[in-house]
């Protein structure tokens, strides 16, 4: 029998980790983070780090898991979440991932295998490479290598051009996880709105402090690559002025949650729910009781 877990995605700034905390509550259930920068200890405001409040409130996996210098990759993920649903499962609890890195979530839930031996750095340019080519280039890229793939679409060209490239060393393997994918979004000026609030609300607790942290201490991290701190460092550095580098913050902060939003629609089956529309909560927790009520 296969495993039930609940997903909640979407962009960054929707609510996701308030939405987790009120569902691990409501059915017995512990959180792990879906998200590539939140495991990075003493990273708390840019990776906007669930607080020590909201992780009191319920228990949260995956977190603070690498110190700054060390890489993180989809494989540790894979590998790390199926530990932590195996320990939750066994205490009789229900594992809910919350994070909004599509390529961990969608390698996790179709049972990916990304073994050791994969180049990930690779593996994820060929893939920007392959997504910014449009629809027909795809097609006629699989024609060429000769692979048959009934109702082809886009997401399926990539793919099998995936696998053709990097061969064994990335191969699907049967999921052992049944999952619903819950998804959070909204009109884009609402969320633009909230991007934006949110960065202010990061610089007013402290975010400069700990950007400047990470640029005195370890620059050329992969932790250091990720949005909310590479952003400053053209100030640090006396390159631009902070509003300069704020405006570009938040700006690079948006076209990220559009990238995000486009991952989930295009590449993994979601059910969305617009945080604006009324109840959406009971909504949801509805949905979920179904889904767990359903042999």
């Amino acid at each position: 029998m296969k495993k039930k877990i609940i997903v909640v995605a979407g962009p960054t700034a929707v609510g996701k980790t308030a939405l987790g905390i009120e569902l691990a509550q409501r059915f017995n259930g512990e959180i792990i983070s879906g998200d590539s920068q939140q495991v990075y200890q003493s990273l708390n405001i840019g990776t906007a780090k669930a607080s020590p409040k909201e992780q009191a409130a319920a228990v949260h996996h995956l977190i603070d898991v690498r110190h700054v210098t060390q890489n993180y990759s989809a494989f540790d993920f894979v590998t790390e979440a199926h530990e932590a649903i195996d320990d939750i499962i066994s205490r009789d609890k229900l594992p809910i991932i919350v994070g909004g890195t599509g390529l961990y979530l969608q390698s996790l839930l179709e049972g990916y295998h990304l073994g050791g031996n994969l180049d990930q750095e690779a593996l994820l340019d060929y893939r920007k490479e392959l997504e910014q080519e449009d629809d027909q280039v795809l097609f006629d890229k699989v024609e060429k290598l000769a692979i048959v793939i009934p109702q082809l679409n886009r997401r399926r060209a990539i793919r099998a051009l995936e696998l053709a490239k990097f061969g064994q060393d990335l191969t699907n393997q049967d999921s052992e996880l049944e999952a619903l994918v819950i998804g959070l979004t909204d009109e884009r000026q609402v969320l633009y709105d909230r991007i934006n609030s949110r960065v202010d609300v990061m610089l007013q607790n402290g975010l400069l402090e700990e950007a400047k942290w990470l640029y005195d201490h370890y620059p050329q991290s992969q932790a250091a690559c990720g949005i909310g701190y590479k952003e400053l460092f053209p100030y640090f550095e006396g390159q631009e002025d902070l509003e300069t580098s704020v405006a570009r913050l938040k700006q690079n902060t948006r076209r990220f949650a559009k990238r995000q939003l486009t991952w989930f629609r295009n590449r993994m089956t979601v059910d969305f729910y617009q945080i604006s529309e009324k109840n959406f909560q009971e909504k949801i927790a509805t949905r979920v009781e179904d889904f767990l009520e359903k042999a």
